[in-house]
């Protein structure tokens, strides 16, 4: 959702400076660690603290740390959503193609962004890694779950996945998705998107009914 259909203008990085900051991380070494944190954006937030805090108490310190600073900042109407990002969406459905939100955040911070556009019944379904056992991206679960809860299209092939990110490339080539679609508004480049198995890059999201469109005929 974020860099892909939500403008969230850096809170990813403000609020993981302030959970870093909340559970005692050193000043010196936050930087290093911004640095990861932009390298894995799309990545299940929880495995990324795993990743830099070890012990798994200090992790899911952390992870509250950072759902509650990136709560505080929705609340104060810092996000906005993707010029065109409703409209794509609703197009695709006039289509007659089924929508499913997903994200790297924990459930309560989705819908507290849901919430803040006020898109709690703009999708039919919407997925975070603990719906879809927990690993998130870049592993393929949450558009498999897409696949299996919402049995919208007959084989993974039908699939679309779009996203900003290299893990969102690598999900959606691992499900076996027919268009896998990067979009450059959010956190990685075209380099970054076709490396990690982008079969588009668009502009922004708000391009994606015109591409499928255009594949089906």
């Amino acid at each position: 959702m974020a860099g892909t259909t939500v403008a969230d203008g850096g809170l990813v990085e403000q609020a993981f400076a302030a959970a870093a900051q909340r559970v005692g991380a050193e000043p010196d070494a936050v930087p290093g660690m911004l640095d990861y944190v932009r390298a894995t954006m799309g990545e299940s937030k929880i495995s990324v603290f795993r990743h830099l805090f070890g012990a798994e108490a200090k992790a899911q310190a952390a992870n509250t740390a950072f759902e509650e600073a990136y709560g505080e900042l929705v609340d104060g109407g810092r996000i906005a959503p993707i010029p065109g990002a409703r409209e794509a969406v609703e197009e695709l459905r006039a289509q007659g193609r089924t929508v499913v939100l997903t994200t790297g955040f924990a459930r309560t911070t989705q819908d507290a962004i849901l919430a803040a556009l006020g898109w709690q019944d703009l999708v039919e379904l919407t997925l975070c890694p603990a719906d879809a056992g927990g690993r998130g991206r870049p592993y393929p679960d949450m558009v498999l779950a897409a696949f299996l809860r919402t049995g919208a299209v007959d084989g993974v092939q039908q699939i679309a996945v779009a996203g900003d990110t290299s893990y969102d490339m690598l999900s959606g080539v691992r499900s076996g998705a027919g268009i896998v679609a990067g979009v450059l508004t959010g956190a990685h480049d075209k380099r970054q998107l076709e490396t990690h198995g982008a079969t588009h890059v668009l502009g922004s999201v708000a391009e994606l009914p015109g591409l499928l469109a255009g594949a089906d005929r």
